[in-house]
C-alpha cells in the first residue's frame, strides 16, 4: 500500500480505537509517548494517522473503526498523498460491488493491491455499461487501499452506506452548498399524497434520490432524475439501481431550468424539493420559456418557476409535490402566478410543516400538491390547506408552538428525527384523501385542515398561508364539546401525575462508595461470537449481514406480513410498533419476540435508545433504523442488557458520523457480571423505564390539557373562571334583574 502521511483528529481516534473522546484526551496528558500533533491548530490537533496506529498497536488495540469509517480515511489519505482521482469510477464500483457475495468480496480484500485494482477496473467498467450518461474511468495502483476499503464497506454495511461516504467526500471536495438528503419520513409522506399508482416519475432536482426511491417503495418503475450536480445525478442513479433494480432509473447531470435533459418527457407524477431563494436561476434568457403557462416567474420567485416546470412535465389529470419554503405562498411578486395556478385549478393543496421537518431546519416548510387540468375536465372550487405545525398536531400550547421541533436537538442529524412523523402524515394524508374523494362535501378539521373556495382565495394578495386559512374554522367547535373534553382531559392529567409521584417513590438509590463503580467488559461482537446473544437487522433481500455468521442468526425471519413495523422513532417516543410494512419492499425483516432488546440505529439525545420487547411488541416486524439483540436468558437478563447498550456514554463511543451519528452495535460494551447481579440491575432499569413512561404520559397529558384549554380561551368557546361565574350569575337574575 502507498505510505501514509494522512492526519486524523481526537475524534476520528476515537472511533478508531472504538473508546470515547474523553479517554483519548486522557491518553495524551496521562502518555508522554503518545503522537504528538503534526498539524492542526492548538485548540484542533491534527495527527499523524500511521504514528496513532502504531502507538494503539502497541497496546494491544486493535482497530474498531467501523468499514464505513475505514473508507472515510483512506479517501483522505489519497487526497493528501496526491492520488489519482478515480471518484465517478468509486461510485459505480459501489454498485458492480453490491452484485457480489460476501465470499467474494471479502477475496478481493484479501488479494494482492495490483489484483485488486485490476478487478475493481473491470467492476467499474461494467457498471459503467449500466448507468446510462457514465463515463469509463480507470485506477491507478495509488488507489489500492481505497477500492479495498470500499469492497469491506459494501459487504459489511451495504451499498448505500459506502455511497453515502463517497457522495459525503465529493461534496466536500467540490465545496457545494445546499446538497441536503430530504428526511426519509419526509419523503414518504410526500410520496403518499400522490393519488392512485403513478408507474413513472420525475425529480428535476433529485440530489440523492431520497424522492424517487419513495415513489419505488410505492409502486413506481420509470424513474428519471435530474441535478446540476454530476456527484449527486452519479449518486442517484446508484442508489436508485441498488433501491429498486426492477425499475428503469434514468439520471442525468444539468441544471434543469436552463437546460431540461428531458424536454418532451411527460409523466405521472413529479416529486420535487427544488433549491430556495436562487435569483440567478435564468429569469433573463428563459422569459419566453413555454413552460411559463401560468405567468412568468418573477427574479425573485425561481421557486414558483420549479412548481410550472413540474405541471409542464405531467400528463394530464398527473399529479406533482414539491417542498417549497413558506414565503412562496405570500410574496407579492408572486401573486399573479399564484391566482392563475388557483383560478386554473391546477394547485390543489398546500400542506405547512413544523419547523425542523427539513433543512433550513428554522423554517416551516410547505408542500404543494398541483395537478395539471385535464382538457374539459371539472372546474375545481376550492383548495385545500393543512397546518400539521398546528398544536392540534403537535400537541403543543397555544403559548409555546414548538414542541418536538423546538426542543430537537441536530446531534441526531437534525431536528426531523425528534418530530411526530405518524401524526404529521396521518393528519396531511388523511385530510388529502378525503378531500380529494369528494371536495364538495369535506369537513375539514378545526385548526388543522380547511378547503376554502377559489372566490376567496382570490384577493388582492393571494397569500396562500395554511395556518392563516384554517384559523378560522377552529370558531366551529361547539363551546359545551370543548368544555367537556377539558375536563375529561384535566381528570386524565390528575391521574398520571398521581401515577408518577408513585413511580418516582418506588426505588430507593445507594451510592457506590467514594469513586464509581469499575467492571470488566465486553463488546458484543464478543458476547455474539460466543453465543450470549444474537445480533439480527433487516437486510435486503439475498444480502448477509456480518452478525448473521453461518445465518442461524436469521432464524425467526420472515416476509413483510406481521401487523405493523417497529421503528427508531417508536422506541424514541415509547410508543407500540407503528410502522407500514409497506416500507420494507425487498428487505427481510426479523419478528420481534418478547425479551429481545431493541435499540435504535441512528445515535440521538431524544427519548431512550433502547427497550425490551414485551407483548405489543412480539409479532410486530424490525424497522430499517432498529438492532435487535436476542441474549440468551441463561446467560445475560434482557433489561440488564438494555440499560447498559443504550447508556449515552457507551452509545456515544460505539457511533460514526459527523452529522448523523450511526451506531455500530458490535462495538457496544457490556459489564461482565454474574446473572443474578444482572438481574439486580435489570430490576433497576426497568423501574426506570417505567417513570421515564408515566413522565412522558404525564407531559403529554399536561400539554393536551393546557392546549385544549388555551385554543378554547382564545377561540371563544371558553371563558375564564371569574367570568363564567359572573356570567352565571347573569344569567340566573334573568332579564328583568336589576342592573
Amino acid at each position: 500500500m502507498p505510505q501514509s502521511s494522512a492526519q486524523v483528529t481526537a475524534a476520528e481516534i476515537s472511533r478508531i480505537a472504538g473508546v470515547t473522546r474523553a479517554t483519548v484526551s486522557n491518553w495524551r496528558r496521562r502518555h508522554e509517548d503518545f503522537p504528538t500533533p503534526s498539524g492542526g491548530t492548538d485548540s484542533s490537533p491534527l495527527y499523524d494517522l500511521e504514528a496513532v496506529r502504531a502507538w494503539l498497536a502497541a497496546r494491544g488495540h486493535v482497530s474498531a473503526a467501523t468499514p464505513a469509517e475505514e473508507l472515510r480515511t483512506t479517501l483522505r489519505l489519497r487526497a493528501q498523498s496526491g492520488g489519482s482521482g478515480a471518484s465517478e469510477g468509486l461510485l459505480l464500483l459501489v454498485l458492480a460491488a453490491a452484485g457480489r457475495s460476501p465470499e467474494e468480496l471479502t477475496a478481493v480484500t484479501e488479494s494482492p493491491d495490483a489484483d485488486v485494482v485490476a478487478q475493481a477496473q473491470r467492476d467499474a467498467t461494467t457498471a459503467a455499461d449500466a448507468v446510462p450518461g457514465a463515463v469509463p474511468v480507470r485506477f491507478g495502483a495509488g488507489d489500492a487501499a481505497v477500492l479495498r476499503a470500499l469492497y469491506a464497506c459494501v459487504r459489511d454495511e451495504g451499498g448505500q452506506a459506502a455511497l453515502g461516504v463517497l457522495a459525503e467526500r465529493e461534496l466536500e471536495d467540490s465545496a457545494a452548498s445546499g446538497a441536503y438528503l430530504t428526511p426519509a419520513p419526509l419523503a414518504d409522506l410526500i410520496a403518499r399524497l400522490i393519488p392512485g399508482s403513478a408507474s413513472s416519475v420525475l425529480d428535476p432536482a433529485c440530489g440523492g434520490g431520497t424522492l424517487l426511491a419513495a415513489a419505488a417503495r410505492r409502486g413506481a418503475r420509470a424513474l428519471y432524475g435530474q441535478d446540476h450536480l454530476p456527484v449527486q445525478a452519479l449518486r442517484s442513479a446508484v442508489s436508485l439501481t441498488l433501491t429498486a433494480p426492477e425499475a428503469e432509473v434514468t439520471v442525468r447531470a444539468a441544471d434543469s431550468l436552463r437546460a431540461d435533459a428531458f424536454p418532451d418527457l411527460l409523466v405521472d407524477a413529479v416529486l420535487c424539493n427544488p433549491p430556495y431563494g436562487v435569483r440567478d436561476w435564468g429569469h433573463d434568457e428563459l422569459a419566453y420559456d413555454p413552460r411559463w403557462a401560468y405567468g412568468v416567474p418573477a427574479r425573485a420567485e425561481s421557486e414558483l418557476a420549479w412548481v410550472q416546470h413540474a405541471l409542464a412535465h405531467l400528463a394530464p389529470g398527473g399529479y406533482a409535490a414539491l417542498l417549497l419554503p413558506p414565503a412562496t405562498a405570500g410574496r407579492a411578486s408572486g401573486r399573479r402566478v399564484r391566482a392563475e395556478l388557483v383560478r386554473s385549478g391546477a394547485l390543489r393543496a398546500v400542506i405547512a410543516l413544523p419547523v425542523g421537518a427539513s433543512v433550513p431546519l428554522h423554517v416551516g416548510l410547505q408542500v404543494w400538491v398541483l395537478q395539471r387540468p385535464e382538457p374539459g375536465g371539472p372546474a375545481r372550487k376550492s383548495v385545500l390547506f393543512v397546518d400539521t405545525a398546528s398544536d392540534a398536531v403537535t400537541g403543543t400550547t397555544a403559548g409555546g408552538r414548538g414542541g418536538a421541533a423546538a426542543t430537537g436537538r441536530t446531534r441526531s442529524g437534525g431536528r426531523s428525527a425528534s418530530l411526530d412523523w405518524e401524526a404529521i402524515t396521518a393528519h396531511a394524508v388523511g385530510a388529502w384523501q378525503a378531500y380529494t374523494r369528494n371536495p364538495d362535501a369535506f369537513e375539514g378539521e378545526p385548526g388543522v385542515a380547511h378547503a376554502v373556495s377559489v372566490v376567496d382565495l382570490l384577493d388582492d394578495v393571494v397569500d396562500l398561508t395554511p395556518a392563516r386559512l384554517v384559523r378560522a374554522s377552529r370558531a366551529e367547535v361547539d363551546p359545551a364539546e370543548l368544555s367537556a373534553e377539558v375536563e375529561a382531559a384535566r381528570h386524565g392529567l390528575v391521574g398520571a401525575a398521581r401515577s408518577l409521584e408513585r413511580a418516582a417513590g418506588r426505588e430507593r438509590w445507594s451510592a457506590a462508595g467514594a469513586s464509581p463503580r469499575e467492571w470488566r467488559t465486553a463488546t458484543v461482537s464478543d458476547l455474539a461470537r460466543g453465543g450470549a446473544l444474537t445480533l439480527l437487522r433487516t437486510v435486503p433481500e439475498g444480502a448477509r449481514s456480518r452478525a448473521d455468521g453461518d445465518g442461524s442468526g436469521r432464524r425467526g425471519m420472515r416476509p413483510d406480513t406481521a401487523r405493523a413495523v417497529l421503528t427508531g422513532s417508536d422506541i424514541m417516543r415509547g410508543s407500540i410498533p407503528t410502522g407500514d410494512p409497506a416500507e420494507l419492499p425487498g428487505h427481510t425483516a426479523p419478528v420481534i419476540a418478547v425479551g429481545d432488546v431493541l435499540v435504535r440505529a441512528i445515535a440521538s439525545a431524544d427519548g431512550p435508545m433502547s427497550r425490551v420487547a414485551g407483548e405489543e411488541e412480539a409479532g410486530a416486524l424490525l424497522g430499517l433504523h432498529v438492532h435487535l439483540f436476542r441474549p440468551d436468558p441463561k446467560r445475560l437478563d434482557a433489561w440488564f442488557l438494555a440499560g447498559f447498550l443504550g447508556a449515552e456514554e457507551n452509545i456515544a463511543g460505539a457511533s460514526t458520523g459527523s452529522t448523523v451519528l450511526t451506531v455500530s452495535p458490535g462495538r457496544l460494551r457490556v459489564p461482565l457480571l454474574p446473572l443474578e447481579e444482572q438481574r439486580r440491575y435489570g430490576e433497576a432499569f426497568r423501574h426506570v423505564h417505567a417513570l421515564r413512561a408515566e413522565a412522558r404520559r404525564a407531559t403529554l397529558l399536561a400539554e393536551e390539557t393546557a392546549r385544549l384549554l388555551a385554543g378554547g380561551l382564545t377561540g371563544g368557546q371558553l371563558l375564564p373562571a371569574r367570568e363564567a361565574a359572573k356570567g352565571d350569575a347573569v344569567r340566573g337574575r334573568g332579564d328583568d334583574s336589576p342592573h
